[in-house]
């Protein structure tokens, strides 16, 4: 297929989602504590309430579901260092390391107990171990999730992110927690960047800065995480399979390990040498931002209500668990470790 004919199957579909993620973007100004990507999936779905996708823009639509999706993922890798793991201190990797295992195994435990299916339980695991809307997009660029379960895992990310605002500035006064300690605290507790610079802000400036590389160093998580879920898939679907399909070659590696994940790899590695300009963060960063939200209206567009309904409230139920959990795990290993100071 050529590029004309290409863009011509996906352009109707994705110029609605480019459109919807224009509108989100000016409301996400507008509030910045909910943030364009959640304007984006739920003016998604409000508008599929009335209006289904049709053979014309369902291209489009998957189109920016996917490959929009994956790229931001690489542009977001432009704003990482692998600088930020050491910058962030010994001392806080295994309160970092610690409340990240907390949401996996909690969400693949706890979630199979309830009876959440294996996607949705594994969205909002990585949704609240590591940085919500991104991690999830990512996730779901891995494991090739449905509409639906992306749709119900960011909600309840969303959710607990604007409970982490209202409630923790006040409950690290409450326990005298320095600034730092409240610093790491949200960085490792809070889901989403702009909820985790939110709530540092509100307890006090000296906060920021340290939750914000904590914050940064957790979103490097992606890169495990994405290639462990891939390979662990592969091994699943292997096992299914007879003997002489089991081949290790390149193109059996490609296969398993998304070429999106090598490119963001290339990203941060250039970030980390230097070859990407300290001025042109902020830049790539929107437009990171930008094709996240692109990529989530065309999520919401594709959704379908009477699945989220089937879905009852258990997933919600599962990110409130999780969410205590991480955030009582942060506390309790920073006394471990001492690294819990008090103002």
């Amino acid at each position: 297929m050529s590029i004309r004919s290409h863009a011509a199957e996906v352009g109707p579909g994705l110029g609605i989602a480019i459109a919807l993620a224009s509108v989100a973007t000016v409301l996400g100004h507008l509030v910045p504590l909910v943030g364009s990507p959640v304007f984006a999936i739920v003016g998604g779905v409000l508008v599929s309430l009335a209006w289904r996708p049709s053979s014309l823009t369902r291209p489009g639509l998957g189109f920016a579901s996917k490959y929009v999706l994956q790229g931001s993922i690489v542009v977001l890798g432009t704003g990482l260092s692998f600088h930020q793991v050491l910058a962030t201190g010994s001392s806080s990797l295994p309160v970092l390391l610690g409340t990240l295992a907390v949401a996996l195994f909690g969400a693949a435990v706890i979630g199979r107990r309830m009876g959440i299916e294996r996607d949705l339980r594994t969205l909002i695991g990585v949704g609240t171990g590591i940085c919500g809307a991104s991690a999830i997009a990512a996730t779901d660029a891995v494991i090739g999730a449905s509409e639906v379960d992306v749709s119900y895992a960011i909600a309840t990310i969303f959710t607990f992110n604007v409970l982490a605002v209202l409630t923790f500035p006040s409950i690290g006064h409450l326990l005298s927690l320095s600034p730092q300690s409240f610093g790491l605290w949200a960085g490792t507790a809070v889901n989403d960047m702009s909820s985790v610079v939110a709530a540092s802000s509100i307890f006090g400036h000296g906060a920021t800065s340290t939750a914000v590389v904590v914050k940064l160093t957790r979103t490097l998580m992606i890169i495990p995480i994405s290639v462990g879920l891939a390979l662990w898939r592969a091994r699943r679907s292997n096992e299914h399979q007879t003997p002489d399909t089991h081949s290790w070659s390149f193109q059996h590696l490609r296969h398993i390990l998304p070429v999106f994940i090598g490119w963001f790899l290339v990203a941060v590695t250039l970030n980390t040498v230097g070859l990407i300009p300290r001025p042109w963060h902020t830049g790539l960063s929107d437009i990171a931002q930008m094709m996240i939200t692109i990529a989530l209206a065309a999520i919401g567009l594709s959704t379908r209500m009477s699945d989220i309904r089937r879905a009852g409230v258990r997933p919600l139920a599962l990110g409130a668990v999780l969410w205590v959990a991480v955030g009582v795990t942060s506390l309790c290993l920073q006394w471990a470790t001492g690294t819990l100071h008090h103002a």
